[in-house]
């Protein structure tokens, strides 16, 4: 039975993934040059494409937006922080404008991994959305060989670094000196609430996406994959990069 759950799982996180690819990237006519940057970061098994509301409405926002892509099922953490990085360094590393960070899941790890490291002159505000800053505890369930396979396919080396040891990679992460908001979902399944702590958004604890330090936190009632679809969760966003808080009427 646990076999069949997680296979129903990983192919629900594939077909999810192939809707956007198949959608295409929308194309945005916004010209915000010279305006505060965001820099977006995607997570696992995703592209740039996923991310296309939250950028379309950071670009409404009057934000320079640079959604980064990266091959999140390819290599591991440290090589894919190297190929963020270039990219990161060539739109933000000496901008004159300030420069903030939102994450999604991994992509909120590797913003902390990337900051942790160096970091733009005028950094501004980082926000993660549903990222397992203390690691997920669905890495550390134990699966046979075939369903192994199968979830290795789909998420790849980076996967088997997610759990909540003390050698995992967000266990490895610099602690924030920086203002950090975190957002996370809270709609799980019957699945999940078997092996995840409750509430949690089906891939993520909410327990999880606490993070020692944070300015601020907010949750709603969505999954993990609507996290970075889901209008509410965009307003909470541009809320904390304009005033650090998650709500817009902050002092």
């Amino acid at each position: 039975m646990i076999k069949k759950l997680l296979i129903v799982t990983a192919a629900a996180a594939l077909l999810a993934g192939a809707y956007y690819a198949m959608r295409g990237l929308p194309v945005f006519t916004a010209d915000n040059t010279g305006a505060e940057k965001v820099v977006l970061l995607h997570g696992l098994g995703r592209d740039e494409k996923a991310m296309w509301l939250l950028e379309s409405a950071l670009l409404d926002a009057g934000y320079d937006v640079f959604n980064i892509g990266y091959p999140s099922t390819e290599q591991p953490p440290e090589v894919l922080l190297e190929h963020v990085a270039g990219q990161i360094d060539a739109c933000c590393a000496n901008s004159s404008e300030t420069v903030h960070f939102v994450g999604h899941s991994l992509g909120g790890l590797l913003a902390r991994d990337y900051l942790g490291r160096r970091r733009p002159e005028r950094l501004g505000y980082v926000v993660l959305i549903g990222s397992p800053n203390k690691g997920s505890e669905l890495a550390e369930v134990e699966l046979d060989e075939s369903v192994q396979e199968v979830i290795g396919r789909w998420a790849g080396p980076v996967a088997r670094r997610l759990d909540t040891g003390p050698d995992s990679y967000p266990a490895g992460l610099s602690a924030p000196d920086y203002p950090v908001g975190v957002i996370a979902g809270t709609r799980g399944s019957r699945i999940s609430d078997k092996w995840l702590p409750v509430p949690n958004d089906s891939i993520v604890s909410v327990d999880s996406a606490k993070l020692d330090g944070m300015s601020d936190f907010v949750s709603f009632d969505v999954n993990h994959w609507m996290l970075r679809n889901d209008r509410a969760v965009a307003d909470a966003v541009i809320a904390f990069l304009e005033n650090g808080r998650f709500e817009r009427d902050a002092p």
